[in-house]
């Protein structure tokens, strides 16, 4: 093995290590504020989508939360039992499921109101640097 390839296998070497604890240790900060709630950053993003759109396939819910239905068919089953959403299959199409939130779910908007600003304090990042992560990420994402 070459010099080169050793340092390659170096963890300290790896950009997707630093980016692995950094998700982790942000996604724990959520959990003091989710689990009174009985809600999984899973579920909260859902949430957050549903809020926002009301009603959205479970294709496109995928899509913007980058999880593949897989992941996605248990979560939505789990919150459909718990009243937060209804799933039904589209008239035009029986292979599209269509999410619609609940009274019940729009009600938890309110309880999670807060976790955005809790959360955001935990995270010591100046507003530019914080910008810059942003679209550095996304750049990430989107290749």
């Amino acid at each position: 093995m070459t010099e080169q390839e050793e340092r390659s296998l170096l963890l300290q070497n790896q950009l997707c290590f630093p980016l692995y604890a950094a998700a982790r240790r942000v996604v724990a900060l959520y959990a003091p504020f989710l689990k009174p709630l009985g809600l999984t950053y899973t579920q909260y993003i859902t949430f957050m989508v549903l809020w926002e759109q009301g009603t959205i396939t479970v294709g496109e819910l995928g899509k913007r939360l980058f999880l593949d239905n897989g992941t996605i068919t248990p979560l939505l089953k789990k919150m459909e039992r718990s009243g937060f959403v209804t799933r039904t299959r589209s008239m035009e199409d029986e292979r599209v499921v269509i999410i619609q939130i609940t009274e019940k779910g729009m009600d938890m908007k309110e309880k999670c109101k807060d976790i955005p600003k809790s959360v955001g304090g935990c995270i010591r990042l100046e507003p530019e640097d914080a910008a810059s992560l942003y679209k550095l990420l996304y750049s990430i994402i989107e290749n």
